[in-house]
């Protein structure tokens, strides 16, 4: 008996047509529990609005209930729809912007403390 069911986004009526235009990309985020509690790290390879497929080196099972913490866009809720083997495909609850993910990380505003700074050379 699985332990959570999934629950079929109403964005989405039909899980198993895919109309949601994917990305392919190479992006390592964590993967989480919807408590919060850290499970694993996933290579995701691509992604959509709708979801996305990874890499997971730990076994999940096809409806669990995870969170994903993606690079541009934040904190993701979904729902784990297919397991084979190591790559498992997520539907998000919500839509999302997956261009977002692809955006470079932003400089802060904050000055690099002098000891981060690379060491130069004096010759």
């Amino acid at each position: 008996m699985e332990r959570f069911k999934h629950r079929q986004s109403p964005w989405q009526p039909d899980i198993s047509t895919r109309t949601s235009k994917r990305d392919s990309l190479f992006l390592l985020t964590s993967l989480c529990a919807p408590d919060g509690h850290f499970r694993t790290k996933v290579r995701v390879r691509n992604l959509s609005a709708t979801g996305l497929m990874a890499d997971c080196p730990m076994p999940i099972a096809k409806g669990e209930a995870v969170v994903l913490d993606l690079r541009g866009i934040g904190p993701v809720a979904g729902s784990v729809i297919w397991v084979q083997g190591e790559r498992i495909g997520v539907l998000f609850d919500q839509a999302v912007d997956p261009q977002q993910a692809r955006e470079p990380v932003r400089k802060s505003s904050t000055p690099m403390p002098d000891y981060l700074r690379p060491v130069r050379k004096i010759r």
